[in-house]
């Protein structure tokens, strides 16, 4: 069994700073990809940020110079810095993972239930 748990969200003005951390828990031999992906009201679910287990780093071109992404690996955690936020980032904020639960298991993508940031004056 593995579960995700998202935490940082909430209500922040435009311009400011959020921190989202994401944690793995469970049966876990090895995480691959980690990342970020949000949705807004009446829209598609989007990708924001991924990260390997070498530490490379891709971003949308949305967030690029505003959002950070970075993983502590003896930690099972991955983390999304948010800055000069603005309102169009305000969405629901979900964190997958490829996780490879055995030695000889196939990696399975796993989501967090999500976290809400409200970005509003």
């Amino acid at each position: 069994q593995v579960q995700l748990v998202e935490s940082g969200g909430g209500l922040v003005q435009p311009g400011g700073s959020l921190r989202l951390s994401c944690a793995a828990s469970g049966t876990i031999f090895r995480i691959n990809q980690m990342g970020w992906y949000r949705q807004a009201p009446g829209k598609e679910r989007e990708l924001v940020a991924t990260m390997d287990n070498g530490g490379n780093a891709k971003y949308v071109d949305p967030v690029k110079g505003r959002f950070t992404i970075s993983r502590d690996n003896a930690r099972n955690t991955v983390y999304l810095q948010m800055n000069s936020l603005k309102p169009e980032d305000t969405a629901f904020y979900y964190c997958k993972a490829d996780i490879q639960s055995g030695r000889w298991t196939v990696p399975t993508n796993f989501w967090g239930h999500g976290t809400q940031v409200t970005v509003s004056s």
